[in-house]
């Protein structure tokens, strides 16, 4: 069959490995992919919104199955699109309506889906700029830090955790009145500090059954032990280790089934990925944020372990027959370290050559902002490629990803040094806690 794959990340490179794998995929179209897709994949140069575009290739490529890999299409409604055209509503679009997108696109909703299904979420309350005092009021009510979040998307930096009281009122108002995020600021949810430890939990629906893909860590902060400021992710681990049986089982029995369950008695037509940013707070998983896709990083160490054909997968959610796959994991541990643009998350230069590709070994490079220039591989955003690979446990994994970021060069690249470095002593829940409360997917 013929696939189109929607995005231009790494995430989406992971998909296209793996898809590519699959006996069931004849052709696979990327839009618009990046350097690592094009040598995989055929390569389309329009936007992942331009849906337009999207359903003139489609007709003309006899596309038969669309896999979502970032959120603003799906915020912006492309289940929805094809749903409604009587040429396209016959093709399955692997990812949640634009009302089931809305998990991800406003954290109040999100929350009031949480709040009306039971599922454990910090306390919260949103604000409008006509309600912003009222909000400078609610903050006073709380302890310190504070957490601020735009409701809408705001590309992974709408949310803020400050400490000084005044501070928090002055960047609320800069927030709703000053639009400081735009219109994705337009309403802000403040909500309840939480200490834990952080994990992610993926899980595949296809409205009715569901079934949990591997667990992962990623790294947002820019700097080593967690300093700096957030970025889009440099780098993951998947399984997170401290995560056991037990805590599985809460995370399933409390946060899974509810939600699953929450999206059918809410009529909300899903069929894709839901992303649970949880904490672990004393052992019991609470939620922090909803995603409606696969996280990136965490992609390039999750789709790695999946041992099962993944087009398979998806031809189960779309035929609501996932209840009858088994879903195979590799039991090795997977690692990725990304490198980044010298200056990212700020200003950072495209177009640097990047070397030593051709000397990785036993490791898969999955690309992200890169693009063929002339024939060569150059840089093409912050950040630049992923380095996955496996171990018997998460730090030999690592060593053979980093072992192969030393043989590739490009001018001002960066990369953190000490991913996985708050797992070592970890051995269960109870013996560390970590500070965090900060979701940025």
């Amino acid at each position: 069959m013929n696939i189109l794959l929607l995005g231009s990340g790494g995430r989406e490179h992971a998909f296209a490995w793996k898809m590519t794998q699959s006996p069931l995929c004849d052709t696979l179209f990327v839009a618009p992919g990046n350097a690592g897709t094009a040598t995989i994949a055929t390569n389309l140069d329009f936007s992942a919104t331009d849906f337009e575009a999207i359903k003139a290739v489609v007709i003309k490529e006899n596309i038969e199955m669309v896999v979502v890999g970032p959120e603003d299409p799906l915020v912006k409604g492309v289940y929805d699109f094809f749903l409604n055209d009587a040429d396209l509503k016959h093709i399955p679009v692997i990812g949640p309506s634009k009302l089931g997108a809305q998990l991800e696109g406003s954290k109040e909703f999100a929350k009031e889906f949480m709040m009306k299904h039971q599922v454990p979420t910090a306390a919260y309350d949103s604000f409008t700029a006509e309600t912003v005092e009222k909000g400078c009021e609610f903050l006073a009510t709380l302890q310190p830090p504070y957490v601020l979040k735009a409701d809408g998307l705001a590309a992974g930096k709408g949310v803020l955790i400050i400490q000084d009281l005044a501070e928090a009122q002055t960047e609320l108002r800069n927030m709703l009145v000053g639009q400081k995020f735009g219109a994705a600021s337009s309403k802000v949810v403040i909500e309840e500090f939480l200490d834990g430890i952080e994990l992610s939990c993926f899980v595949l629906t296809d409205g009715k059954s569901y079934k949990i893909l591997p667990t992962a860590k990623d790294y947002k902060r820019i700097g080593e032990g967690d300093t700096g400021l957030n970025t889009g992710g440099m780098g993951a681990v998947s399984p997170v280790p401290y995560v056991d049986a037990v805590l599985m089982e809460k995370i399933e029995t409390r946060i899974v089934q509810p939600t699953i369950a929450g999206l059918q008695k809410d009529g909300i037509p899903y069929k894709g990925f839901v992303f649970i940013g949880l904490i672990n707070v004393n052992n019991e998983p609470i939620v922090i944020e909803y995603n409606v896709r696969m996280g990136d990083p965490e992609t390039e160490v999750v789709v790695p372990r999946l041992k099962s054909d993944i087009v398979e997968l998806f031809l189960a959610v779309a035929n609501e027959k996932l209840d009858e796959f088994n879903l195979e994991v590799d039991e090795r541990s997977a690692t990725t370290v990304m490198i980044v643009s010298g200056g990212y998350p700020e200003d950072f230069e495209k177009g640097k050559v990047i070397s030593g590709l051709e000397n990785v070994e036993n490791s898969i490079v999955f690309h992200a902002g890169t693009k063929l220039d002339k024939g060569a591989v150059v840089t093409n955003g912050g950040r630049v490629m992923a380095i996955t690979s496996y171990g018997n446990n998460f730090q030999e994994a690592l060593q053979q990803s980093y072992d192969n970021v030393s043989k590739i060069q490009f001018e001002k690249m960066n990369y953190r040094k000490d991913i996985g470095f708050d797992l070592v002593s970890i051995e269960k829940p109870s013996s560390k806690t970590v500070t965090t409360g900060l979701f940025l997917f």
